[in-house]
């Protein structure tokens, strides 16, 4: 018997997303100051590569809201990562917001749609996250102030 594959197959393991975001949030305090201000940028240099920018666009009592991209001015825009990444300090969780040109990530989209997101779309943006962090803690790389 063959399984039906369409748009009601995938289904979101919240339990998943949830743990994805909690990693998140704990790789981000142990990366990156805390305490940035509205506005502050830190710039984060790898030993080899692109280096990146972290801008604070946001900070309230719980949560605190943050851009990262890539440092590169030469190449264009939408070839360059771009996150806009909310952490949650009550829950400790981090969650990615939006994506390139993707401004708010639903945690589930029909598939085939028409700008041809995949149905997990959230899932693997933030999974990009994670491995972005852990990238950037294994390499050891330098962060200062802009």
């Amino acid at each position: 018997m063959a399984s039906s594959v369409g748009p009601s197959s995938y289904r979101v393991n919240l339990d998943k997303l949830m743990q994805l975001y909690a990693a998140n949030y704990s790789l981000m305090t142990r990366l990156f100051p805390a305490d940035l201000e509205v506005g502050e940028k830190l710039i984060l240099r790898p030993h080899l590569g692109e280096n990146y920018l972290l801008e604070s666009k946001e900070r309230t009592r719980y949560t605190s809201l943050y851009e990262i991209r890539q440092a590169n001015s030469q190449a264009f825009h939408y070839l360059q990562p771009q996150l806009l990444v909310r952490l949650y300090h009550d829950a400790r969780l981090a969650e990615v917001c939006a994506s390139q040109q993707i401004y708010k990530l639903k945690p589930r989209y029909d598939y085939p749609n028409k700008k041809m997101h995949h149905q997990d779309e959230k899932h693997q943006t933030n999974q990009f996250l994670n491995d972005w962090l852990v990238f950037c803690l294994k390499q050891r790389m330098k962060v200062e102030f802009a």
